[in-house]
C-alpha cells in the first residue's frame, strides 16, 4: 500500500544524510514523500539571504530524490531550547495531520546536537496514538557529526533495528548531498562524501548489502 511519509530534519541536510537513499527508493515505490524542516538559523548568526540560499540547496536536492513537498519552519537554530515543546510538537502535528502522515523519520534521540533531541521528544508528541493520528510507523536516523559524537551511554546509543538497502540509490544521495554545497566539508570531516559513502558501506555489509541506512523502529502499529 502506498504511503504518506514525512521525514522530520532539525537543520536542513539532515534529511539527506541520514535518509536520502530510502527518500529515493520510497519515492521510486510511488509514495509520498514530504520534508519538514524545523529551524533557520537565528538572524543574530545567519543573513536572510545565507538561510535563502541553504533553502534553495535543499529543494534542488529534494528535486533529485522525487520529494512531493518540502515544507520549511523558522524556529531559530541552533536555539530550540529556547521554544516551548508544546509550540514545536503542535507544528509537527499539524503537518501530520494535514498530509495524512502515515510513516514518520525522526532524528535520533541521543544526539550530540539539543536540537535533534528537542525535534525528536516533539515528533513523538505529535505522533501520540490518540484522537485519530494517522502515523503508524514511527523511525529514527542516524546523522553524520551528531549520532556518533552523542553520550556513550546504552540509554543514548543509536542501535539500527532496520536496514534498507539503498544499493542502487545511493548515487541520488551523493547527487542530493552535492547540492547543499554550503554544508558539504572535505575529508576526513564527517559529512564529506567520503564518509557518507564509509557508513553507507558499513551499514549495508553489517545485513549483507552493499549499500545501506540504518534506523531504529520507535513503533509500528498494525493494524
Amino acid at each position: 500500500m502506498k504511503e504518506n511519509v514525512l521525514f522530520v530534519a532539525p537543520h536542513p541536510d539532515d534529511e539527506v544524510i541520514g535518509c536520502a537513499g530510502t527518500i529515493k527508493k520510497l519515492a521510486n515505490g510511488g509514495n509520498k514523500i514530504f520534508v519538514l524542516v524545523m529551524s533557520r538559523g537565528k538572524k543574530e548568526l545567519y543573513s536572510d539571504e545565507k538561510i535563502l540560499n541553504v533553502r534553495r540547496e535543499a529543494e534542488a536536492a529534494h528535486s533529485i530524490l522525487g520529494v512531493t513537498g518540502t515544507r520549511f519552519l523558522d524556529f531559530p537554530a541552533p536555539d530550540l531550547d529556547t521554544i516551548p515543546i508544546s509550540e514545536i510538537s503542535e507544528a509537527i502535528c499539524k503537518v501530520i495531520v494535514e498530509l495524512n502522515i502515515n510513516t514518520l523519520y525522526l532524528p535520533h534521540y541521543g544526539d550530540i546536537h539539543h536540537d535533534h533531541k528537542i525535534v525528536f521528544n516533539a515528533g513523538l508528541v505529535a505522533a501520540r496514538p490518540v484522537n485519530g493520528n494517522p502515523v503508524r510507523s514511527i523511525y529514527t536516523y542516524e546523522t553524520l557529526s551528531e549520532t556518533e559524537w552523542g553520550i556513550p551511554e546504552p540509554s543514548d546509543a543509536f542501535i539500527p533495528t532496520c536496514f534498507e538497502n539503498i544499493s542502487v540509490f545511493f548515487d541520488s544521495k551523493v547527487e542530493a548531498m552535492k547540492c547543499y554545497k554550503s554544508q558539504l566539508k572535505e575529508f576526513p570531516n564527517p559529512r564529506s562524501l567520503k564518509n557518507i559513502e564509509s557508513l553507507a558501506t558499513y551499514r549495508g555489509a553489517s545485513v549483507g548489502f552493499t549499500l545501506a541506512e540504518a534506523f531504529m523502529v520507535i513503533r509500528i502499529i498494525n493494524e
